[in-house]
């Protein structure tokens, strides 16, 4: 029975270890939700008043090419800003951003970012129905 006992706290103490392991940083929810909203806002700002290519015509797949080489270009530059790079926003943005409550938190500590952050298009920035890219 003391076995038992012993075997049910060390996978509990585990099991909270591992809870407490993933839970975003203060920092780093800052860090990305603050990124976030510099991304969203760029991105809508970039396809505003975009170029027209016809009547339901869509563009080239060489302006395809240049247009992703650009975007990626600015989101780079972005990132650098909070130390980020591409890679690891892509990578890690999933795990902050399923910490609701960090994020949360963070943006009813800062209502002027919330504001920004509720603004941003849902279905576009990996939240909501459709999950885009993932900014």
């Amino acid at each position: 029975m003391n076995l038992w006992y012993r075997t049910i706290n060390v996978s509990l103490g585990i099991l909270l270890c591992a809870g407490v392991a993933s839970a975003a940083e203060p920092a780093e929810v800052e860090k990305f939700v603050n990124a976030r909203i510099e991304i969203g806002e760029m991105m809508t700002n970039y396809f505003k008043g975009g170029q027209s290519y016809g009547e339901g015509q869509r563009p080239s797949q060489e302006q395809m090419r240049q247009m992703g080489a650009d975007i990626n270009g600015k989101l780079t530059a972005l990132l650098a800003k909070h130390d980020l790079t591409l890679d690891d926003y892509r990578k890690r943005s999933p795990e902050i951003f399923a910490d609701d409550a960090a994020v949360k938190g963070y943006l009813n500590e800062h209502p002027d970012l919330k504001q920004r952050y509720e603004a941003l298009p849902l279905d576009r920035m990996g939240r909501g129905g459709s999950t885009g890219r993932g900014y």
